[in-house]
C-alpha cells in the first residue's frame, strides 16, 4: 500500500443518517467527498429503526423535541432543513409511508427505501463511500488540512467531517471514535449517557411484576421535569414502551417514576357510582373491566380484591384510587447502551456554529448526528436533528 495520501476535499467519518445527508450536499456543490465508515455496511441504524420500518421524521418539530445544554442550538438547523423539505425527498422517491400516533412517519414498506434513496443521491453526485475501514490517527497540517490514517489508506482532505455517531447500539458498531477526536481538537464533551432506553427493575419489584411481561397499556408517566401520555410494556427485565423510553431521557439514578395508569379515567369516581349501583360486587370485577387482570392482581392483596364495594371505605377507596393514579415506582437503572436508541450528551453545542455546525476552535472541522448534544424525543426527532444538521453542514464543507 502506498504511504501516498488519498487527497479530497471532503472526509466524511460515518455512513450514518447525518454523514450520507451532508455527502449528497457537499456532492451537489461539486465537492469531492469520501465517506470512510469501519462497519461493513452503511446506515445501519436506518435499516433496523422503527422495528425496520425507520420513523424517518415526525409532522410536528420544535426545539422543545430536544434536549440540549443549550436549547436553543438545534433551531437553526431544524428551519433551515425541515421535516417538510426530508418529506418532498421522500415524495420523489415515491416512497410510500404512512403517519402513526403523534405525528410519527414510516415507510409502508422497509427501511431499505430511505438507505437505498440515499444511496442513490449519493451516487447521483459522485460520493465515494468506502466501508471496513478502520480510523486510525488524525492530524492537521500546518496548511490547515487534515492528515487521516487509516487501515485502508492514508488522506488529505481541507474539511473534515464527525458524523460517527454515539455510543448507542454497540452491534451496530458504534464507538467513542468521534469523542476521541472532538477532545484531541480541545472539545468539551457534556458527559454521556443511554438514552431513549428501558428501565431495569430492583429485584422486589421484578420479583412482583414478573408475570406481567407482554402486557401493554396506555398510561401518563411523569417525574418533575417532564410527562409523557403514550403505551408502557412490562417486560421480563422491567419496564418499557414508549412512555418509558421517552421518560429515561429525562430520569436521574434513584430517582422514583410516577405513573398514571388510569390517566382517561377517574377510579375514585368509578368505584363510589359502582357502590351505590351493586354493592355487592367485588373490586376485582371493577378494576378488571378497565385494567388487565394480571396487573391488577400484582398491584393489590388478593384479601382487598375479593371485597365487595359495600365492605370499601370512602378512605380505602381514596387509596386505590392513588395507587393507580399515582404508583411510584423506582427503577432500578435502565439497560444502557446495549439497547438505547440514543445517546444524551456529547460536543458542546457552545463550541460549534448553529449555522454550519463547524467548530469553534478548529477550521474545517465539523459535528453532526447524534455526537452532538442534541437528543431528541422518541418519534423520528433523532432523524430528523440527522438530516437537518447534516444538510446544513453540506452547504459549507
Amino acid at each position: 500500500m502506498s504511504d501516498k495520501p488519498i487527497i479530497t476535499d471532503v472526509i466524511i467519518i460515518g455512513a450514518s443518517a447525518s454523514g450520507l445527508m451532508c455527502a449528497i450536499e457537499a456532492g451537489k456543490r461539486g465537492r469531492k467527498v469520501i465517506v470512510l465508515d469501519h462497519a461493513n455496511k452503511a446506515g445501519k441504524k436506518i435499516l433496523m429503526s422503527g422495528g425496520g420500518r425507520c420513523n424517518f421524521t415526525n409532522l410536528e418539530v420544535t426545539a422543545d423535541n430536544y434536549i440540549s445544554h443549550n436549547p436553543h442550538f438545534c433551531k437553526s438547523a431544524l428551519s433551515r432543513f425541515t421535516q417538510w423539505d426530508f418529506i418532498a425527498m421522500v415524495n420523489d422517491y415515491k416512497i410510500a409511508f404512512h403517519e402513526r400516533d403523534l405525528g410519527k412517519l414510516f415507510c409502508d414498506d422497509s427501511a431499505k427505501d430511505i438507505l437505498n434513496m440515499l444511496l442513490a443521491e449519493c451516487n447521483k453526485v459522485k460520493v465515494d463511500i468506502r466501508l471496513k475501514c478502520e480510523i486510525g490517527d488524525i492530524s492537521r497540517q500546518q496548511d490547515e488540512t487534515f492528515y487521516l490514517e487509516t487501515g485502508s489508506g492514508n488522506y488529505n482532505c481541507n474539511s473534515l467531517v464527525i458524523a460517527s455517531g454515539g455510543l448507542s447500539i454497540p452491534k451496530m458498531c458504534a464507538t467513542p471514535l468521534g469523542y476521541k477526536v472532538a477532545e484531541q481538537f480541545g472539545h468539551h464533551i457534556w458527559p454521556t449517557s443511554a438514552g431513549l432506553v428501558p428501565f431495569t427493575l430492583h429485584d422486589h419489584d421484578k420479583q412482583k411484576l414478573a408475570e406481567l411481561s407482554g402486557i401493554a397499556i396506555n398510561c401518563q408517566v411523569s417525574n418533575e421535569r417532564n410527562q409523557f401520555n403514550e403505551n408502557i410494556l412490562f417486560t421480563h427485565r422491567g419496564l418499557s414502551g414508549p412512555a418509558i423510553l421517552q421518560m429515561s431521557s429525562y430520569w436521574k439514578p434513584g430517582e422514583a417514576i410516577n405513573i398514571n395508569l388510569l390517566p382517561d379515567k377517574d377510579i375514585e369516581e368509578i368505584l363510589i357510582q359502582k357502590q351505590a349501583a351493586n354493592a355487592n360486587v367485588k373490586l376485582k370485577t371493577v378494576l378488571a373491566e378497565v385494567l388487565p387482570k394480571r396487573l391488577v392482581s400484582a398491584l393489590f392483596e388478593k384479601t382487598s380484591l375479593d371485597k365487595p364495594l359495600q365492605e370499601l371505605s370512602q378512605s380505602l377507596i381514596a387509596k386505590i384510587a392513588l395507587q393507580l393514579h399515582h404508583w411510584k415506582i423506582k427503577p432500578n437503572g435502565t439497560e444502557g447502551y446495549r439497547t438505547a436508541e440514543v445517546t444524551i450528551g456529547g460536543v458542546d453545542c457552545d463550541e460549534l456554529s448553529s449555522k454550519t455546525m463547524q467548530s469553534s476552535k478548529v477550521n474545517g472541522l465539523y459535528f453532526i448526528g447524534e455526537i452532538v448534544d442534541v437528543t431528541g424525543w422518541l418519534g423520528g426527532y433523532n432523524f430528523q436533528w440527522a438530516w437537518s444538521s447534516g444538510w446544513c453542514a453540506g452547504q459549507v464543507v
